[in-house]
């Protein structure tokens, strides 16, 4: 049977296909946690501290006994002054202890009375209130125990991910290097912005796109620019990407016309799987290795064709290229998060599965963006995001379809 005429891939059919044959990163290294932001943790994390170390305030107050306090007017005398930093002496019955914010509960106290409920005259203090025991007390360990493994291998670190290694004193952190991933972009029709615009001209968008895209999953791009439209450039180009990247990605350029040279130039350098996807917009999508130089250890580098129409890339770059790129970086692949939303739209569906450009409206349900065609970017820059609509599925205002923001997909 004919390449052409091979029944299409669902996205999860090629998407489980492509991380199958995904090789991770090995390749480990010390950062400093300062400088590990975005970066995949290579080992589990295990703290050497419990945090925090010993109980204490959350509030400004007074420390206090709750016993003393049960009448709701107490009057205490003020022994001491603990701000945060020192240790106070163990409070005596009848007494409480003026407290500031994150000091140590000194013995013998089991509360603190926040200071809005408290009147201060000269040594003393009134309480109007009865505390509970253990009221506005961080007990010690209620974070993290000494022992317990604080973030897991496989973790992209984020800020909060920094912090808490911070928190237990890791000054480095081991990571994976980071994925080195080449582009280039074939076409003589291809001009940058700046240039001016021959007849028949486009500015090439796609190199933008992906790059930001790359960008913002931490990659280090080899960016070989426009190559021009003739086998033995896109050859020369393949086997120079390859020595060093980990993945080529080149968006348009596949197909089996005269002019389409990748198809074959990859096919000569290495191997290439055609794919049609059943999903819109996306269709077209190119799998593949082009060989290293013999003398290299790392195996082939990976190759992906994206659709050349902005869109396409665009939404194929989300769907699919973006799981694939965080294995082969050695993170966990969760699947993005979506949610069930009201479309306030008529929609006729489509044979394929569609991906529809939306924005969340004031009402909290989904307008559609008007065109949704292949080549329209103005669609996602408006849109919030896309709604997976199933294969033959219309959709009528009023229906709960499921919307997967881009904040989940970009990152």
């Amino acid at each position: 049977m004919s390449q052409a005429r091979k029944p299409m891939l669902t996205r999860q059919e090629a998407l489980d296909f492509l991380l199958a044959a995904c090789r991770p990163l090995a390749d480990v290294e010390a950062v400093d946690t300062l400088q590990a932001n975005g970066r995949v943790l290579a080992a589990d994390q295990v703290s050497t501290l419990t945090v925090p170390a010993h109980d204490n305030t959350q509030m400004d107050g007074y420390a206090v006994r709750a016993a003393d306090c049960a009448s709701g007017a107490a009057v205490l005398k003020v022994s001491q002054r603990i701000p945060a930093g020192h240790v106070g002496t163990a409070l005596e019955p009848g007494t409480a202890a003026r407290i500031f914010t994150g000091a140590l509960i000194p013995e013998g106290a089991d509360a603190v009375v926040m200071q809005e409920q408290c009147e201060a005259a000269g040594d003393s203090v009134t309480v109007r209130h009865a505390p509970q025991a253990g009221e506005w007390v961080r007990r010690a360990g209620e974070d993290i125990m000494q022992g317990s493994v604080i973030l897991t291998a496989g973790t992209r670190l984020r800020s909060q991910e920094l912090g808490l290694a911070a928190s237990v004193g890791l000054a480095t952190l081991p990571v994976l290097r980071k994925l080195r991933v080449a582009v280039f972009f074939t076409g003589d029709e291809l001009a940058m912005p700046g240039e001016p615009l021959a007849p028949g001209a486009i500015y090439n968008s796609n190199r933008f796109t992906l790059r930001a895209l790359l960008e913002n999953l931490g990659c280090e791009i080899a960016d070989f620019g426009i190559v021009p439209d003739t086998l033995d450039a896109t050859r020369a180009v393949l086997r120079k990407a390859a020595q060093d990247a980990d993945l080529i990605i080149t968006s348009g350029g596949v197909s089996v016309g005269e002019e389409d040279h990748v198809k074959p130039a990859v096919e000569a350098e290495g191997r290439l799987d055609m794919w049609q996807i059943g999903i819109k917009p996306g269709k077209p999508l190119a799998f593949g290795e082009v060989r290293r130089a013999a003398s290299s250890e790392s195996g082939d580098a990976f190759f992906i064709g994206l659709p050349g129409n902005p869109v396409s890339s665009f939404v194929t770059f989300l769907l699919l290229v973006r799981p694939f790129l965080l294995k082969l970086q050695g993170a966990a692949v969760q699947a993005a998060l979506s949610f069930p939303l009201r479309a306030d739209f008529d929609w006729k569906g489509d044979r394929r599965n569609e991906f529809l450009r939306v924005k969340v409206n004031g009402a909290g349900g989904l307008d559609l963006f008007g065109n949704q065609g292949s080549g329209v970017l103005t669609s996602t820059v408006w849109g919030d995001g896309l709604v997976d609509n199933p294969a033959g599925q219309p959709v009528r205002a009023g229906d709960i379809v499921r919307f997967t923001p881009f904040t989940e997909l970009l990152y």
